[in-house]
């Protein structure tokens, strides 16, 4: 029973800490976000991220590193947007911070990948 409590306190203080954005939604740039960007994790493992159809303040996005492929309609905010478990955030001249949380399959912890995806 303890240990329910200690996951219910982490998870709690977790949700606690999250600021939400009090910012609205508005139309974005489409030149600045369209087109195939591409990098490279920390293992050396490769992504590819594809926008497209930016229309306002939403598009089209695929993702895909190793065996996986994502696609979905998102919507951008204070420069970045969601797909699934990943984070993408414009970070300056054809330049974008990925952020990918990755769940280990053999202990099923969780840890955070990083990298920076260039526009091609």
């Amino acid at each position: 029973m303890a240990d329910l409590w200690n996951i219910i306190s982490a998870n709690y203080k977790t949700v606690g800490m999250t600021v939400p954005s009090n910012t609205p939604y508005v139309a974005v740039d489409p030149k600045l976000y369209e087109g195939s960007w591409t990098g490279k994790y920390a293992d050396q493992k490769t992504f590819k991220i594809t926008v497209s159809n930016v229309t306002g303040f939403r598009a089209k996005v695929q993702y895909q590193s190793g065996g996986t492929n994502k696609f979905q309609e998102v919507l951008i905010k204070d420069n970045a947007f969601r797909i699934g478990d990943t984070k993408f955030t414009l970070a300056g001249n054809n330049t974008a911070l990925i952020k990918n949380v990755v769940t280990d399959a053999a202990s099923g912890q969780t840890y955070l990948d990083q990298a920076y995806a260039k526009r091609s």
